[in-house]
Protein backbone atom coordinates (compact mmCIF):
# COMPACT_ATOMS: atom_id res chain seq x y z
CA UNK A 1 0.00 0.00 0.00
CA UNK A 2 1.05 3.58 -0.86
CA UNK A 3 1.55 5.10 2.59
CA UNK A 4 0.37 8.85 2.62
CA UNK A 5 3.71 9.89 4.65
CA UNK A 6 5.68 8.98 1.75
CA UNK A 7 7.76 11.48 0.65
CA UNK A 8 8.97 12.90 -2.31
CA UNK A 9 12.19 13.56 -1.26
CA UNK A 10 13.37 14.68 2.64
CA UNK A 11 15.31 18.37 2.92
CA UNK A 12 14.66 17.70 6.98
CA UNK A 13 15.19 14.82 9.47
CA UNK A 14 11.68 15.86 10.77
CA UNK A 15 8.66 13.93 9.95
CA UNK A 16 5.77 15.29 11.58
CA UNK A 17 2.16 14.73 10.75
CA UNK A 18 -0.69 17.47 11.77
CA UNK A 19 -1.83 15.60 14.10
CA UNK A 20 0.86 15.84 16.21
CA UNK A 21 1.17 18.96 16.72
CA UNK A 22 -2.09 19.38 18.88
CA UNK A 23 -1.38 22.55 21.18
CA UNK A 24 -0.68 21.68 25.14
CA UNK A 25 -3.89 23.30 26.70
CA UNK A 26 -2.95 27.18 28.16
CA UNK A 27 -4.65 27.02 31.63
CA UNK A 28 -2.33 23.74 32.08
CA UNK A 29 0.75 25.15 30.92
CA UNK A 30 0.02 28.51 32.55
CA UNK A 31 -0.94 26.45 35.82
CA UNK A 32 2.20 23.74 35.71
CA UNK A 33 4.62 27.22 35.16
CA UNK A 34 3.18 28.55 38.40
CA UNK A 35 3.29 25.43 40.36
CA UNK A 36 7.33 26.03 39.30
CA UNK A 37 7.84 29.28 39.51
CA UNK A 38 6.33 30.43 43.19
CA UNK A 39 7.73 27.47 45.79
CA UNK A 40 11.04 28.17 46.55
CA UNK A 41 10.06 32.40 46.71
CA UNK A 42 7.12 31.82 49.12
CA UNK A 43 7.83 31.20 52.71
CA UNK A 44 11.09 31.43 53.37
CA UNK A 45 14.04 33.47 54.62
CA UNK A 46 17.05 34.43 53.29
CA UNK A 47 19.59 31.41 52.23
CA UNK A 48 23.29 30.73 52.54
CA UNK A 49 25.11 31.70 50.72
CA UNK A 50 24.77 33.38 47.42
CA UNK A 51 20.68 34.30 48.31
CA UNK A 52 21.82 36.24 51.32
CA UNK A 53 25.03 38.00 50.02
CA UNK A 54 22.88 39.64 47.40
CA UNK A 55 20.52 40.20 49.57
CA UNK A 56 22.65 42.20 51.65
CA UNK A 57 23.73 44.13 49.23
CA UNK A 58 19.90 45.05 48.12
CA UNK A 59 19.28 46.06 52.02
CA UNK A 60 22.34 48.21 52.36
CA UNK A 61 21.18 50.44 48.75
CA UNK A 62 17.21 50.27 50.00
CA UNK A 63 18.77 51.59 53.26
CA UNK A 64 20.68 54.00 51.97
CA UNK A 65 24.80 52.54 53.70
CA UNK A 66 26.12 52.05 49.84
CA UNK A 67 26.23 54.18 46.64
CA UNK A 68 24.55 52.69 44.08
CA UNK A 69 27.18 52.56 41.26
CA UNK A 70 29.29 51.41 43.94
CA UNK A 71 27.41 49.10 46.21
CA UNK A 72 29.42 47.64 49.37
CA UNK A 73 28.52 45.53 52.30
CA UNK A 74 30.65 46.72 54.96
CA UNK A 75 33.12 47.90 52.88
CA UNK A 76 33.48 44.49 51.03
CA UNK A 77 32.34 44.99 46.77
CA UNK A 78 29.76 42.07 45.57
CA UNK A 79 31.71 38.95 44.78
CA UNK A 80 30.17 39.56 40.91
CA UNK A 81 30.17 43.08 39.53
CA UNK A 82 26.38 43.80 38.50
CA UNK A 83 24.28 46.79 39.52
CA UNK A 84 21.07 45.43 38.44
CA UNK A 85 20.71 42.92 39.99
CA UNK A 86 21.30 44.80 43.57
CA UNK A 87 19.36 47.72 41.91
CA UNK A 88 15.90 45.31 41.06
CA UNK A 89 15.54 43.84 44.76
CA UNK A 90 16.37 47.46 46.82
CA UNK A 91 13.96 49.57 44.51
CA UNK A 92 11.46 46.84 45.23
CA UNK A 93 12.16 47.13 48.39
CA UNK A 94 11.86 51.05 48.68
CA UNK A 95 8.40 50.75 47.03
CA UNK A 96 6.78 47.61 48.35
CA UNK A 97 4.22 48.53 51.30
CA UNK A 98 4.97 48.01 54.85
CA UNK A 99 3.14 44.76 55.57
CA UNK A 100 5.41 43.38 53.00
CA UNK A 101 8.67 41.71 54.71
CA UNK A 102 12.10 43.20 52.72
CA UNK A 103 13.19 39.99 52.03
CA UNK A 104 10.15 38.61 50.15
CA UNK A 105 9.52 42.60 48.46
CA UNK A 106 13.48 41.67 46.72
CA UNK A 107 12.48 38.42 45.56
CA UNK A 108 9.33 39.92 43.67
CA UNK A 109 11.71 41.48 40.70
CA UNK A 110 13.32 37.94 40.18
CA UNK A 111 10.24 35.94 40.55
CA UNK A 112 9.40 38.42 37.40
CA UNK A 113 13.23 37.36 35.78
CA UNK A 114 11.98 33.51 35.93
CA UNK A 115 8.59 34.53 34.12
CA UNK A 116 10.56 36.12 31.48
CA UNK A 117 13.31 33.30 31.32
CA UNK A 118 9.99 31.01 30.73
CA UNK A 119 7.97 33.31 28.58
CA UNK A 120 10.89 34.57 26.31
CA UNK A 121 12.49 31.03 25.82
CA UNK A 122 8.79 30.09 24.65
CA UNK A 123 8.53 32.54 21.94
CA UNK A 124 12.55 32.15 20.75
CA UNK A 125 11.68 28.80 20.21
CA UNK A 126 7.92 29.46 18.26
CA UNK A 127 9.66 31.86 16.09
CA UNK A 128 12.65 29.52 15.26
CA UNK A 129 10.37 26.81 14.68
CA UNK A 130 8.75 28.62 11.89
CA UNK A 131 11.63 28.98 10.24
CA UNK A 132 11.81 27.59 6.62
CA UNK A 133 14.53 25.50 7.50
CA UNK A 134 12.86 23.96 10.58
CA UNK A 135 9.89 22.87 9.04
CA UNK A 136 8.77 19.23 8.58
CA UNK A 137 9.01 17.04 5.49
CA UNK A 138 6.07 17.85 3.30
CA UNK A 139 4.35 14.22 2.43
CA UNK A 140 3.38 13.07 -0.77
CA UNK A 141 -0.47 13.49 -0.70
CA UNK A 142 -0.58 16.08 2.13
CA UNK A 143 -0.86 15.59 5.61
CA UNK A 144 2.17 17.36 6.93
CA UNK A 145 1.97 19.57 9.89
CA UNK A 146 0.84 23.16 9.25
CA UNK A 147 4.17 25.99 10.07
CA UNK A 148 2.11 27.82 12.57
CA UNK A 149 1.06 24.83 14.66
CA UNK A 150 4.23 22.51 14.06
CA UNK A 151 6.08 25.86 15.43
CA UNK A 152 3.39 26.37 18.44
CA UNK A 153 3.75 22.28 19.73
CA UNK A 154 7.64 22.27 19.19
CA UNK A 155 7.92 25.93 21.76
CA UNK A 156 5.45 23.77 23.99
CA UNK A 157 8.27 21.51 23.81
CA UNK A 158 11.10 23.22 24.49
CA UNK A 159 9.30 25.49 27.37
CA UNK A 160 8.81 22.04 29.26
CA UNK A 161 12.15 20.83 28.33
CA UNK A 162 13.60 24.11 30.03
CA UNK A 163 11.51 23.15 33.37
CA UNK A 164 13.04 19.96 33.26
CA UNK A 165 16.77 20.49 33.64
CA UNK A 166 18.09 19.67 37.11
CA UNK A 167 20.25 22.69 37.17
CA UNK A 168 17.83 25.48 36.73
CA UNK A 169 15.74 24.76 40.12
CA UNK A 170 17.61 26.07 42.76
CA UNK A 171 19.61 28.77 40.94
CA UNK A 172 16.43 30.21 39.45
CA UNK A 173 14.62 30.97 42.77
CA UNK A 174 17.43 32.77 44.42
CA UNK A 175 17.62 36.53 44.49
CA UNK A 176 21.33 36.68 42.63
CA UNK A 177 22.71 37.94 39.54
CA UNK A 178 23.03 34.77 37.82
CA UNK A 179 19.07 34.68 37.63
CA UNK A 180 19.30 38.62 36.18
CA UNK A 181 21.92 36.57 33.91
CA UNK A 182 19.59 34.01 32.91
CA UNK A 183 16.21 36.10 32.50
CA UNK A 184 18.15 38.48 30.14
CA UNK A 185 19.94 35.89 28.09
CA UNK A 186 16.62 34.48 27.42
CA UNK A 187 15.60 37.56 26.44
CA UNK A 188 18.51 38.36 23.99
CA UNK A 189 17.63 34.79 22.48
CA UNK A 190 14.04 35.76 21.85
CA UNK A 191 15.05 38.86 20.44
CA UNK A 192 17.63 37.16 17.83
CA UNK A 193 15.00 34.45 16.65
CA UNK A 194 12.33 36.76 15.96
CA UNK A 195 14.09 39.46 14.58
CA UNK A 196 13.60 38.08 10.89
CA UNK A 197 9.48 38.18 11.21
CA UNK A 198 9.51 41.34 13.38
CA UNK A 199 12.01 44.20 13.75
CA UNK A 200 10.23 46.82 16.92
CA UNK A 201 9.69 44.35 19.92
CA UNK A 202 13.10 42.04 18.76
CA UNK A 203 14.68 44.60 18.50
CA UNK A 204 13.73 46.24 22.16
CA UNK A 205 14.06 42.78 23.70
CA UNK A 206 17.75 42.64 21.83
CA UNK A 207 18.18 46.04 23.83
CA UNK A 208 17.06 45.09 27.00
CA UNK A 209 18.37 41.46 27.19
CA UNK A 210 22.10 42.86 26.27
CA UNK A 211 21.85 45.96 28.77
CA UNK A 212 20.86 43.75 31.48
CA UNK A 213 23.24 41.41 30.74
CA UNK A 214 26.09 43.92 30.79
CA UNK A 215 24.76 45.34 33.81
CA UNK A 216 24.10 42.12 35.75
CA UNK A 217 28.15 40.85 35.54
CA UNK A 218 28.33 39.58 31.82
CA UNK A 219 29.20 41.97 29.38
CA UNK A 220 31.72 39.91 27.61
CA UNK A 221 28.99 37.14 27.40
CA UNK A 222 26.10 39.67 25.80
CA UNK A 223 28.94 40.82 22.86
CA UNK A 224 29.70 37.17 22.23
CA UNK A 225 26.18 36.51 22.13
CA UNK A 226 25.61 39.94 19.67
CA UNK A 227 28.38 38.89 17.59
CA UNK A 228 27.18 35.82 16.88
CA UNK A 229 23.80 36.63 16.31
CA UNK A 230 24.66 39.57 13.81
CA UNK A 231 26.88 36.44 11.55
CA UNK A 232 23.76 34.76 11.41
CA UNK A 233 21.78 37.50 10.33
CA UNK A 234 24.19 38.07 7.97
CA UNK A 235 24.89 35.09 6.48
CA UNK A 236 21.13 33.84 6.72
CA UNK A 237 19.92 31.57 4.26
CA UNK A 238 17.12 33.64 2.07
CA UNK A 239 14.56 31.58 3.21
CA UNK A 240 15.43 32.07 6.68
CA UNK A 241 15.87 35.59 6.32
CA UNK A 242 12.37 35.98 4.53
CA UNK A 243 14.32 38.52 2.26
CA UNK A 244 18.58 39.16 1.78
CA UNK A 245 17.70 42.88 2.92
CA UNK A 246 15.94 41.69 5.89
CA UNK A 247 19.02 39.73 7.20
CA UNK A 248 21.53 42.17 6.33
CA UNK A 249 19.03 44.69 8.42
CA UNK A 250 18.80 42.71 11.36
CA UNK A 251 22.91 42.23 11.56
CA UNK A 252 23.36 45.87 11.42
CA UNK A 253 20.31 46.16 14.18
CA UNK A 254 22.43 43.44 16.44
CA UNK A 255 25.55 45.34 15.93
CA UNK A 256 24.51 48.64 16.67
CA UNK A 257 22.62 47.75 19.87
CA UNK A 258 25.80 45.97 20.87
CA UNK A 259 27.87 48.73 20.67
CA UNK A 260 25.27 50.63 22.95
CA UNK A 261 25.72 47.69 25.14
CA UNK A 262 29.53 48.05 24.91
CA UNK A 263 29.33 52.18 25.52
CA UNK A 264 27.66 51.17 28.37
CA UNK A 265 29.63 48.76 29.69
CA UNK A 266 32.37 51.38 29.47
CA UNK A 267 30.44 53.71 30.85
CA UNK A 268 30.11 51.84 33.86
CA UNK A 269 33.68 50.58 34.11
CA UNK A 270 31.98 46.88 33.97
CA UNK A 271 34.76 45.52 31.40
CA UNK A 272 36.71 42.89 34.29
CA UNK A 273 38.10 39.58 32.67
CA UNK A 274 37.46 37.28 35.44
CA UNK A 275 37.87 33.57 33.06
CA UNK A 276 40.73 31.85 33.35
CA UNK A 277 42.25 28.26 34.19
CA UNK A 278 43.02 28.23 37.97
CA UNK A 279 45.75 25.99 38.74
CA UNK A 280 42.99 24.01 41.37
CA UNK A 281 40.62 23.96 38.33
CA UNK A 282 43.09 22.84 35.59
CA UNK A 283 43.19 19.17 36.97
CA UNK A 284 39.31 19.14 37.95
CA UNK A 285 38.17 18.34 34.84
CA UNK A 286 36.36 15.34 35.67
CA UNK A 287 34.40 17.08 38.36
CA UNK A 288 33.05 20.14 35.22
CA UNK A 289 32.00 17.19 33.20
CA UNK A 290 30.22 16.04 35.87
CA UNK A 291 28.32 19.18 36.45
CA UNK A 292 27.60 19.73 32.80
CA UNK A 293 26.03 16.17 32.88
CA UNK A 294 24.00 16.19 35.49
CA UNK A 295 23.22 20.56 35.55
CA UNK A 296 21.67 19.93 32.24
CA UNK A 297 19.91 16.58 32.32
CA UNK A 298 17.80 15.50 30.69
CA UNK A 299 18.34 18.03 27.94
CA UNK A 300 21.56 17.65 26.54
CA UNK A 301 21.57 13.92 25.17
CA UNK A 302 18.45 15.22 23.16
CA UNK A 303 20.74 18.24 22.09
CA UNK A 304 23.59 16.50 21.04
CA UNK A 305 20.52 13.89 19.58
CA UNK A 306 19.67 17.79 17.56
CA UNK A 307 22.83 17.87 16.29
CA UNK A 308 23.50 15.15 14.93
CA UNK A 309 19.97 14.75 13.32
CA UNK A 310 19.99 18.09 11.49
CA UNK A 311 23.65 17.70 11.06
CA UNK A 312 23.31 18.84 7.52
CA UNK A 313 21.19 21.95 8.47
CA UNK A 314 23.54 23.10 10.69
CA UNK A 315 24.01 26.40 9.36
CA UNK A 316 20.42 27.61 9.69
CA UNK A 317 18.89 30.13 12.34
CA UNK A 318 16.96 27.17 14.63
CA UNK A 319 20.00 24.77 15.16
CA UNK A 320 22.97 27.76 14.68
CA UNK A 321 21.29 30.24 16.82
CA UNK A 322 20.78 27.91 20.09
CA UNK A 323 24.00 26.38 19.43
CA UNK A 324 25.89 29.25 19.72
CA UNK A 325 24.78 30.68 23.06
CA UNK A 326 25.00 26.95 24.25
CA UNK A 327 28.96 26.90 23.14
CA UNK A 328 29.92 30.61 24.34
CA UNK A 329 27.70 29.37 27.93
CA UNK A 330 29.35 26.17 28.21
CA UNK A 331 33.14 27.59 27.32
CA UNK A 332 32.56 30.70 29.80
CA UNK A 333 31.68 27.01 32.31
CA UNK A 334 35.06 25.88 31.91
CA UNK A 335 37.06 29.00 33.20
CA UNK A 336 34.45 30.73 35.20
CA UNK A 337 35.11 30.56 38.95
CA UNK A 338 31.55 30.00 39.44
CA UNK A 339 30.77 27.48 36.65
CA UNK A 340 27.42 26.22 38.00
CA UNK A 341 25.87 30.19 37.73
CA UNK A 342 27.68 29.85 34.01
CA UNK A 343 26.50 26.98 32.87
CA UNK A 344 22.65 28.24 33.92
CA UNK A 345 22.80 30.53 31.11
CA UNK A 346 23.04 27.72 28.70
CA UNK A 347 20.23 26.33 29.64
CA UNK A 348 17.49 28.19 27.54
CA UNK A 349 19.43 27.34 24.87
CA UNK A 350 20.21 23.57 25.23
CA UNK A 351 16.21 23.18 25.62
CA UNK A 352 15.42 24.75 21.77
CA UNK A 353 17.80 22.03 21.06
CA UNK A 354 16.50 19.46 22.68
CA UNK A 355 12.57 20.86 20.94
CA UNK A 356 13.82 20.19 17.88
CA UNK A 357 15.12 16.67 18.64
CA UNK A 358 11.26 15.45 19.66
CA UNK A 359 10.52 15.81 15.76
CA UNK A 360 13.13 13.32 14.94
CA UNK A 361 12.13 10.77 17.55
CA UNK A 362 11.34 6.63 17.21
CA UNK A 363 8.87 5.31 19.23
CA UNK A 364 10.65 3.58 21.02
CA UNK A 365 13.01 6.15 22.23
CA UNK A 366 9.93 8.18 23.70
CA UNK A 367 9.17 5.04 25.34
CA UNK A 368 12.69 4.85 26.86
CA UNK A 369 12.61 8.33 28.20
CA UNK A 370 8.80 7.67 29.79
CA UNK A 371 9.83 4.79 31.58
CA UNK A 372 13.08 5.85 33.13
CA UNK A 373 11.36 9.37 33.90
CA UNK A 374 8.47 7.85 36.17
CA UNK A 375 10.85 5.40 37.99
CA UNK A 376 13.01 8.24 38.73
CA UNK A 377 10.97 10.76 39.90
CA UNK A 378 8.32 8.84 41.31
CA UNK A 379 11.43 7.18 43.33
CA UNK A 380 12.10 10.94 44.15
CA UNK A 381 8.37 11.57 45.23
CA UNK A 382 8.23 8.76 47.34
CA UNK A 383 11.74 9.41 49.57
CA UNK A 384 10.55 13.19 49.92
CA UNK A 385 7.21 11.52 51.22
CA UNK A 386 8.77 9.15 53.72
CA UNK A 387 11.52 11.84 54.65
CA UNK A 388 8.23 14.24 56.50
CA UNK A 389 6.88 10.92 57.23
CA UNK A 390 10.13 10.92 59.36
CA UNK A 391 10.42 14.57 60.49
CA UNK A 392 6.59 14.48 61.99
CA UNK A 393 6.33 11.06 63.25
CA UNK A 394 9.83 9.60 64.38
CA UNK A 395 9.16 6.36 61.65
CA UNK A 396 10.82 5.17 59.98
CA UNK A 397 13.70 5.91 62.55
CA UNK A 398 16.15 5.35 60.51
CA UNK A 399 15.37 8.69 58.43
CA UNK A 400 14.22 10.25 61.61
CA UNK A 401 18.07 9.79 63.15
CA UNK A 402 19.53 11.24 60.03
CA UNK A 403 17.25 14.25 60.19
CA UNK A 404 17.97 14.91 63.80
CA UNK A 405 21.73 14.34 62.73
CA UNK A 406 22.24 16.40 60.30
CA UNK A 407 19.98 19.12 62.06
CA UNK A 408 20.25 19.20 65.48
CA UNK A 409 17.69 21.49 67.74
CA UNK A 410 15.12 21.52 64.72
CA UNK A 411 11.34 21.30 65.84
CA UNK A 412 8.98 19.77 63.27
CA UNK A 413 5.81 21.57 62.93
CA UNK A 414 2.13 20.63 60.63
CA UNK A 415 1.37 23.12 58.39
CA UNK A 416 -1.90 22.12 56.78
CA UNK A 417 -1.52 24.39 53.61
CA UNK A 418 1.48 22.79 52.69
CA UNK A 419 0.52 19.40 53.04
CA UNK A 420 -2.51 20.14 51.37
CA UNK A 421 -0.56 21.42 47.89
CA UNK A 422 1.68 18.89 48.14
CA UNK A 423 -0.60 16.29 48.34
CA UNK A 424 -2.48 17.70 45.26
CA UNK A 425 0.36 18.04 43.41
CA UNK A 426 1.24 14.25 43.75
CA UNK A 427 -1.91 13.34 42.88
CA UNK A 428 -1.38 15.36 39.83
CA UNK A 429 1.52 13.51 38.99
CA UNK A 430 -0.28 9.90 39.56
CA UNK A 431 -2.96 11.56 36.83
CA UNK A 432 -0.31 12.58 34.84
CA UNK A 433 1.92 9.43 34.34
CA UNK A 434 -1.71 7.39 34.12
CA UNK A 435 -2.97 9.97 31.36
CA UNK A 436 1.14 9.46 29.55
CA UNK A 437 0.97 5.75 29.87
CA UNK A 438 -2.31 4.49 29.19
CA UNK A 439 -3.03 6.53 26.03
CA UNK A 440 -1.54 6.67 22.34
CA UNK A 441 -1.05 10.62 22.45
CA UNK A 442 0.99 11.88 19.22
CA UNK A 443 1.81 15.11 20.26
CA UNK A 444 5.59 15.69 19.96
CA UNK A 445 5.85 17.11 23.19
CA UNK A 446 4.35 14.23 25.15
CA UNK A 447 7.96 13.18 26.02
CA UNK A 448 8.96 15.68 27.15
CA UNK A 449 5.72 16.35 29.79
CA UNK A 450 6.88 13.09 32.31
CA UNK A 451 10.41 14.76 32.78
CA UNK A 452 9.05 18.26 32.74
CA UNK A 453 6.27 17.06 35.53
CA UNK A 454 8.66 15.25 37.56
CA UNK A 455 10.92 17.87 38.06
CA UNK A 456 8.06 20.01 39.33
CA UNK A 457 6.53 17.88 41.18
CA UNK A 458 10.04 17.16 43.07
CA UNK A 459 10.52 21.08 43.25
CA UNK A 460 7.23 21.78 44.79
CA UNK A 461 7.47 18.78 47.76
CA UNK A 462 10.48 19.70 48.59
CA UNK A 463 9.76 23.37 49.00
CA UNK A 464 6.42 22.56 50.41
CA UNK A 465 6.89 19.61 52.91
CA UNK A 466 10.49 20.60 53.55
CA UNK A 467 10.67 23.76 53.56
CA UNK A 468 10.70 24.13 57.53
CA UNK A 469 14.05 21.79 57.87
CA UNK A 470 15.66 23.69 54.60
CA UNK A 471 14.93 27.12 55.57
CA UNK A 472 16.10 26.26 59.21
CA UNK A 473 19.50 24.15 57.91
CA UNK A 474 19.86 27.39 55.17
CA UNK A 475 18.56 30.53 57.23
CA UNK A 476 20.86 32.38 59.36
CA UNK A 477 17.88 33.23 61.88
CA UNK A 478 18.98 30.84 64.67
CA UNK A 479 22.66 31.97 64.40
CA UNK A 480 21.63 35.78 64.68
CA UNK A 481 19.39 34.48 67.44
CA UNK A 482 21.66 32.98 69.56
CA UNK A 483 24.11 36.19 69.02
CA UNK A 484 21.41 38.92 69.75
CA UNK A 485 20.09 37.40 73.38
CA UNK A 486 23.86 38.19 74.67
CA UNK A 487 24.28 41.44 73.93
CA UNK A 488 23.05 42.97 77.09
CA UNK A 489 24.36 46.38 76.18
CA UNK A 490 23.82 49.10 73.44
CA UNK A 491 26.30 49.95 70.61
CA UNK A 492 28.22 49.04 67.53
CA UNK A 493 29.41 45.53 67.42
CA UNK A 494 33.11 45.11 65.38
CA UNK A 495 33.86 41.87 63.34
CA UNK A 496 36.80 39.93 62.61
CA UNK A 497 36.72 37.29 59.41
CA UNK A 498 33.01 36.83 58.71
CA UNK A 499 31.90 36.28 55.57
CA UNK A 500 29.69 38.33 53.57
CA UNK A 501 26.49 36.30 53.96
CA UNK A 502 27.31 36.85 57.85
CA UNK A 503 27.48 40.39 57.64
CA UNK A 504 24.46 40.33 55.72
CA UNK A 505 22.32 38.38 58.13
CA UNK A 506 23.58 40.08 61.06
CA UNK A 507 22.64 43.18 59.59
CA UNK A 508 19.25 42.54 58.13
CA UNK A 509 18.28 39.41 61.32
CA UNK A 510 20.08 41.52 63.95
CA UNK A 511 19.42 45.12 62.89
CA UNK A 512 23.36 45.51 64.82
CA UNK A 513 25.34 48.15 63.90
CA UNK A 514 28.25 46.72 62.32
CA UNK A 515 32.46 47.73 62.04
CA UNK A 516 35.14 46.61 60.88
CA UNK A 517 38.00 45.64 63.50
CA UNK A 518 40.37 47.50 63.92
CA UNK A 519 42.81 49.43 66.17
CA UNK A 520 41.83 50.86 68.72
CA UNK A 521 38.93 48.80 69.66
CA UNK A 522 35.96 51.40 69.48
CA UNK A 523 32.92 48.70 70.16
CA UNK A 524 32.04 47.22 73.41
CA UNK A 525 31.55 43.86 71.38
CA UNK A 526 33.52 42.11 68.85
CA UNK A 527 31.98 39.18 66.84
CA UNK A 528 34.58 36.65 65.17
CA UNK A 529 34.75 33.67 62.42
CA UNK A 530 36.36 30.75 64.86
CA UNK A 531 38.11 29.61 62.17
CA UNK A 532 40.41 32.61 62.69
CA UNK A 533 40.69 32.77 66.67
CA UNK A 534 44.37 32.62 66.08
CA UNK A 535 44.43 35.69 64.06
CA UNK A 536 42.89 37.76 66.83
CA UNK A 537 45.70 39.32 68.41
CA UNK A 538 45.96 41.22 64.95
CA UNK A 539 43.10 43.59 65.49
CA UNK A 540 42.83 43.48 69.25
CA UNK A 541 44.91 43.25 72.84
CA UNK A 542 43.43 40.08 74.43
CA UNK A 543 43.69 41.69 77.68
CA UNK A 544 40.61 43.70 76.61
CA UNK A 545 38.39 41.20 75.98
CA UNK A 546 36.57 38.53 77.27
CA UNK A 547 34.98 35.38 75.31
CA UNK A 548 31.01 35.95 76.38
CA UNK A 549 29.79 32.70 74.30
CA UNK A 550 30.63 30.62 71.17
CA UNK A 551 27.74 30.97 68.86
CA UNK A 552 27.38 27.37 66.85
CA UNK A 553 25.18 27.69 64.02
CA UNK A 554 23.36 23.86 64.26
CA UNK A 555 23.81 22.25 60.60
CA UNK A 556 27.33 23.81 59.78
CA UNK A 557 30.03 23.78 62.01
CA UNK A 558 32.45 26.01 59.60
CA UNK A 559 29.94 29.23 60.49
CA UNK A 560 30.21 29.54 64.22
CA UNK A 561 31.21 32.80 65.78
CA UNK A 562 32.73 34.16 68.82
CA UNK A 563 31.20 36.97 70.57
CA UNK A 564 33.63 39.05 72.72
CA UNK A 565 32.81 41.52 75.28
CA UNK A 566 35.29 44.62 75.73
CA UNK A 567 36.46 44.34 79.43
Amino acid sequence: MFDNRLRVNQPTPAIVAQSAVRRLPRWALLLFCAAYVLPGFIGRGPWKNADMMAFGYMYELAQGRAAWLAPTLLGQPPEFDALLPYWLGAWAMQLAPGWIDPDFAARLPFIGLLVLTLVATWYGVYYLARTPGAQPVPFAFGGEARPTDYARAVADAGLLALVACLGLMQLSHETTPALAQLGFTALAFYGLAALPYRLVVPSLAIALGLLGLTLSGAPTMAALFALGGAALHFSDAPEDATTPARGRRGALVVLVLAGLAAAVAEGFHAWHWRLGVPEAQAHNWRTLAKLIVWFTWPVWPLALWTAWRWRRQLNRRHVALPIWFALVSVGTTLLAPNPDRALLLSLPAMAALAAFALPTFSRSASALIDWFTLLFFSGIAIFIWVMWIAIQTGFPARPAANVARLAPGFVPSFGLLPFVVALLATVAWVWLVRWRTSRSREAIWKSLVLPAGGTALSWLLATSLWLPVLDYARNYTTVVNGLTRRLDVTGCVEVFGLTRPQIAALRFHGGLDLQPATLPNACPWLVVAQELQPSLAMVLEPRQWTLVATIKRPTDKDDNLLLYRKR
